[in-house]
């Protein structure tokens, strides 16, 4: 591995050391910690948004970000979220006419307010080792996809979006996602379900890296290489939760509509 990336690794290791105690802490908490949590980085992402996406008014748009969370984390999904979120997107739709990135302009309201309300009603409806567990898929696959791709390298997986990314990396990401979830069963004794649980954490480790290459095209559209330099060794939040955000909600419909808890 060259010495730029294991530079990078370090700074990754660093962060996480700081960052991961401090998600489960608030994780095995519960309220309101978790939504405090929630609400102190989904606006730290409003701010991102609205300052790597090229406009005229930086502070409206990371307001309506902003609201538009604090509606979903704190009244869950109920009428009153999708009325308000609605209502924020025809806003912003209107207020953006004359910006050059309106379509991204008016993203950022369902992007943040859905992507970050999902986890807080994914950890309502399912509670902690659910809830932590769908984090430990997401780690798990943005460690072995940075680690694998690095050491292994190999055929591209999207070199137009994300040139760094392969599909070593891919494969070495979900197994260690399928490997950390066969941990996590073992220690919470329910090694009958491993195979169930096996192949969702293998599902949402796919959909995490769509995410990622989603922020990715974002980002080579806006030509910028991270959203923010505000954690060191990823860049910004939203290259830090662009996976989790983007998979939050698939795994909370799951678990709400689709699955039922074994």
């Amino acid at each position: 591995m060259e010495r730029t990336k294991l530079v990078s690794l370090g700074k990754r290791i660093l962060s996480a050391l700081v960052l991961v105690p401090l998600i489960i802490a608030c994780l095995y908490a519960g309220y309101p910690f978790i939504q405090i949590f929630a609400l102190i980085f989904g606006s730290m992402l409003a701010w991102e948004w609205s300052h790597m996406v090229p406009n005229c008014r930086g502070a409206f748009y990371a307001t309506l970000y902003t609201v538009a969370l604090g509606v979903a984390v704190l009244t869950g999904v109920s009428p009153v979220f999708w009325i308000f979120l609605f209502g924020a997107v025809i806003l912003a739709w209107f207020k953006s006419r004359e910006e050059n990135r309106r379509n991204l302009l008016v993203l950022g309201v369902p992007y943040i307010s859905i992507g970050i309300g999902s986890i807080v009603w994914l950890y309502e409806l399912v509670g902690f080792y659910v809830t932590f567990w769908f984090f430990l898929i997401v780690w798990a696959m943005d460690t072995g996809g940075y680690i694998f791709g690095c050491a292994i390298g190999g055929p591209k997986l999207a070199p137009k979006v994300s040139p760094n990314k392969t599909w070593a990396g891919l494969a070495g990401g979900v197994a260690l996602a399928v490997g950390v979830t066969a941990v996590f069963i073992y220690f919470v004794n329910a090694s009958n379900h491993l195979l169930y649980y096996g192949l969702i954490a293998a599902v949402i480790a796919v959909i995490a890296q769509i995410g990622d290459l989603v922020e990715s095209y974002i980002k080579r559209s806006l030509n910028l290489k991270d959203s923010s330099n505000l954690i060191p060794g990823h860049g910004g939040v939203f290259d830090r939760v662009d996976g989790l955000i983007f998979a939050a909600p698939f795994v909370f419909l799951l678990f709400g509509y689709v699955l039922f808890l074994i």
